[in-house]
């Protein structure tokens, strides 16, 4: 099976099953496994908010967020 068949089959699956297909795919380029990788991002949440308590980062509210977003697409 070459690439271009691999991929046509792999898009005309189920959204559920493509994203844990794209999961899968995307681990498999890591050099970590799935628990480091989430150790990782758990250190990063909380470095993010001890920031966010301490003043150290301004926060932007989900509207605003929203807002520049729906700005961006038009």
């Amino acid at each position: 099976m070459n690439t271009d068949t691999l991929e046509d089959s792999a898009l005309h699956l189920p959204p559920q099953q493509r994203a844990a297909l794209a999961r899968k795919l995307l681990l498999s380029l890591e050099e970590q496994n799935e628990d480091e990788i989430a150790e990782a991002w758990r250190v990063e949440a909380m470095r993010r908010a001890a920031e966010i308590d301490n003043g150290l980062a301004d926060t932007v509210s989900a509207e605003e967020v929203s807002t520049a977003a729906r700005a961006l697409l038009r």
